[in-house]
């Protein structure tokens, strides 16, 4: 219900062609914004590498994959290099393929759903409704701030300029997922409610298109061609690499949107249900004026009455000091430590 109440004040807005100051609402604004040339040749580049990579696989060879699980284990007969835990799901329930957002490989490595299996192994697959949810819930969380990061890079007029920075690594107990941004035009922005909800509602219709989450491991070369246009990613993939056992760069996209992220991630934006963009911050960083961006959401499935909901609202509108003093240590800087003291 709260959905599609903010899908039609949203779409209220676009009617009556609310005259916000930054952000594109209007009817005409929504229609006729062009997609940026750096876009269109990163889509075409990010198409390109995955077409490569899928091509080098070559001979299809089997492997064996044995899932543990409800409703009973199955041993599956996948393809190597090709076949995911969501093709695993697709050949045995409707159910599973429904709700597993993440997979577990070998009982020690996070998978993505969409993410090709690379020799014969053990599987599980894990969902909002497990009775430790501990690490699909920071995938979720990670997958929220990825998301608000494409929406806030749509969300403004052609000729404010949007770099998006980094995101810290996911802590459910900080009360938000949080985006961190540059807007060089604007130094003193406040958002108005109306603001806040607009960008709300693109969360939610995000969501409700059901868009994959697709991994790539690239190169250094590919990694920079993919963000020649944002200094920041281009100044963040050097330390990446050296952390990288690989020497390879983690790329997520969802729809048109691209980022930088060692992951994993939930499989499909259909797993967001009530989503808001709670509130907007200015922090400074190595002299550095930067947007935080906050928000707080629920697994689609997962229902709180009006007033708990609220209660976390006004959590997620405080500030979130998650390592925004000093340097910010991003998402795709942090070493790859799952443990539960962490948070």
């Amino acid at each position: 219900m709260f959905s599609k109440t903010l899908v039609r004040t949203y779409n209220s807005f676009l009617t009556q062609k609310t005259a916000f100051k930054f952000l594109s609402t209007s009817s005409s604004e929504v229609s006729v914004k062009s997609v940026p040339e750096w876009k269109s040749k990163q889509i075409a580049l990010f198409d390109k590498e995955l077409k490569r990579q899928q091509e080098a696989v070559g001979r299809i060879e089997k492997i064996k994959v044995q899932y543990r699980g409800t409703p009973e284990d199955v041993l599956l007969s996948m393809n190597k290099g090709v076949s995911t835990p969501f093709h695993c799901a697709q050949h045995m329930s409707e159910m599973l393929t429904k709700r597993s957002a993440l997979a577990m490989v070998d009982g020690t490595e996070l998978w993505d759903m969409h993410r090709p299996l690379e020799k014969d192994c053990e599987i599980q697959l894990l969902h909002f409704q497990d009775p430790d949810p501990f690490q699909v819930n920071r995938a979720f969380w990670r997958t929220c701030s990825l998301l608000l990061g494409g929406v806030i890079s749509n969300a403004f007029k052609e000729d404010i300029q949007v770099n998006l920075h980094s995101f810290p690594s996911p802590n459910v107990r900080s009360g938000s997922f949080v985006y961190d941004v540059q807007i060089p035009e604007l130094t003193d922005w406040k958002p108005t409610q109306d603001e806040l909800r607009i960008l709300s509602a693109d969360m939610v219709i995000m969501s409700r298109k059901d868009l994959p989450l697709q991994r790539l491991a690239v190169k250094e070369d590919v990694a920079q061609e993919l963000f020649s246009h944002n200094k920041f990613k281009l100044e963040q993939i050097p330390s990446i690499l050296e952390q990288a056992p690989d020497k390879r760069v983690i790329v997520y996209r969802v729809g048109d949107h691209m980022d930088i992220s060692r992951g994993p991630m939930v499989g499909s934006t259909q797993f967001i249900g009530r989503c808001t963009v709670a509130s907007v911050h200015q922090i400074e960083n190595d002299n550095l004026h930067l947007y935080r961006f906050q928000g707080v959401a629920l697994p689609k499935g997962i229902f709180l009455n009006h007033f708990a909901y609220g209660v976390l609202e006004d959590r997620a509108r405080r500030l979130n000091s998650s390592l925004y003093s000093g340097q910010i240590l991003t998402e795709t800087f942090k070493p790859n430590l799952e443990e539960k003291a962490a948070n």
